[in-house]
């Protein structure tokens, strides 16, 4: 009998979270080169814990990378687009969303005046959609997906090859450094007064119960970036996450971070995923995700 105890036991202490990686003892965290990770500096220098496991911020260059750690369940908690964290959700991948760490960084940027055409990446993303939502009461403009990565449009805008563009920090910050003549000509991240989740940050549904640690966590490191700037500047530049004297002040604050729970403002999660889906129906298959997508407190 009291081996059937102890086979029970194992299988109830293997039912409970465990972070499945390599090393058992640490949360691991992807976040997406960009924006995202500069509202996690304080979680690199100062390696937080979590139920006595370490966290642990691994960054990495592209949201593909980060969706097949999240197919493969390779990662505890993940950062990316909104976008992508939704249609993720819909195709099965079901990690919650606990919050929203960056409401915008996009920038329409050139030399005088607004013209044609306006260089964009990323077709069907949030800054293509959010640009042509933008501009289209406005007139009519030809849009050019020529470059593949925003590194290649400061670089042809910088050989004023390009004349009207759309950037997000840290590369708007570079630009406007490289050239005084550029400017910004308009931000793109309050369509009609709303506000623009436009990172998203999901965790495994088993550590859910979690939650309000999580939420303390994540409040303190997004508000680190805000109220320590150069300090968030130096560990970042330390861990070459980006190169010197990419960022500045004013590029953090453009960034526009602050951690907010989902459950504390679906509605405007809601209200920006229903403007992509109605202005561009292909960026989410048609469908927003459901009730459940959103993590609430247990």
């Amino acid at each position: 009998m009291k081996y059937i105890w102890l086979l029970l036991g194992m299988t109830f202490m293997g039912c409970a979270w465990q972070p499945k990686e390599a090393n058992e003892e640490a949360v691991q965290v992807s976040v997406l080169r960009g924006p995202s990770a500069i509202a996690f500096a304080q979680w690199m220098q100062e390696k937080p814990r979590l139920e006595g496991k370490e966290i642990r911020v691994k960054i990495l260059d592209s949201p593909e990378q980060i969706q097949a750690q999240l197919i493969q369940h390779k990662t505890d908690i993940a950062v990316l687009p909104m976008i992508t964290a939704a249609n993720l959700y819909n195709k099965g991948v079901h990690y919650s969303l606990l919050g929203c760490p960056i409401w915008g960084t996009l920038y329409l940027v050139g030399r005088d005046s607004i013209s044609s055409p306006v260089y964009l990446f990323g077709a069907g993303t949030t800054p293509d959609i959010l640009t042509r939502y933008y501009l289209q009461p406005q007139g009519h403009y030809t849009y050019n997906y020529t470059f593949a990565t925003p590194r290649e449009i400061l670089s042809a805008l910088s050989s004023a090859k390009v004349h009207t563009a759309v950037l997000s920090e840290p590369f708007l910050s570079v630009a406007l450094h490289r050239d005084t003549t550029l400017q910004i000509l308009a931000d793109l991240n309050r369509p009609n007064g709303l506000n623009v989740p436009q990172t998203a940050i999901l965790c495994r549904q088993e550590m859910l119960p979690l939650q309000a640690v999580l939420d303390s966590l994540l409040h303190r490191t997004c508000q680190y970036a805000n109220e320590f700037p150069m300090q968030t500047i130096r560990i970042l530049e330390n861990r070459k996450v980006f190169g010197r004297e990419m960022l500045t002040p004013e590029s953090l604050r453009r960034c526009r971070i602050q951690y907010i729970p989902a459950r504390e403002n679906p509605e405007d999660i809601r209200r920006f995923l229903l403007l992509i889906r109605d202005f561009d129906s292909r960026a989410l298959d048609s469908r927003l995700p459901d009730a459940h997508f959103i993590a609430q407190p247990l």
